[in-house]
C-alpha cells in the first residue's frame, strides 16, 4: 500500500517541495558530517552523496519513501531457538575453530 509523503502536520508533500530541500555532499564531506546529515533529514530535507562527482546515495526523510514503515523485530523473536545448544560458549569457540582449518 503506498502513502504519499506527508510533513509534520500531516499535509502531502509535493514532489517539488521535496526536491527544494535537496543538498548534495561529497562521501568524504558526508562522514565528517552525518550527525547534520541525519538532523537534515529529520527536518525533512534530503542530502545526496556523490563520489567523484557522481550520485551514489541519500540521506532521505522516511516520510519521503512511499508507503515505507521500519519493519518491527520482534517477528524473529525465537527465530534462533536451539541454535546454540545449551552452551552457547562451547559452540562459538567449535565455529572459530573452523577458521583454523
Amino acid at each position: 500500500m503506498k502513502t504519499n509523503p506527508r510533513n509534520a502536520d500531516g499535509k502531502p508533500v509535493s514532489t517539488q517541495a521535496r526536491i527544494s530541500r535537496l543538498t548534495a555532499k561529497g562521501a568524504e564531506e558526508a562522514r565528517k558530517l552525518f550527525r547534520g546529515i541525519v538532523s537534515a533529514a529529520e527536518r525533512g530535507e534530503t542530502t545526496v552523496i556523490t563520489r567523484h562527482s557522481q550520485a551514489v546515495a541519500a540521506m532521505v526523510p522516511m516520510t519521503a519513501l512511499p508507503g515505507e514503515k521500519v519493519a518491527s523485530l520482534l517477528k524473529l523473536a525465537g527465530s534462533g531457538k536451539g541454535m546454540w545448544r545449551r552452551n552457547s560458549a562451547h559452540t562459538i569457540a567449535k565455529l572459530r575453530d573452523e577458521w583454523n582449518r
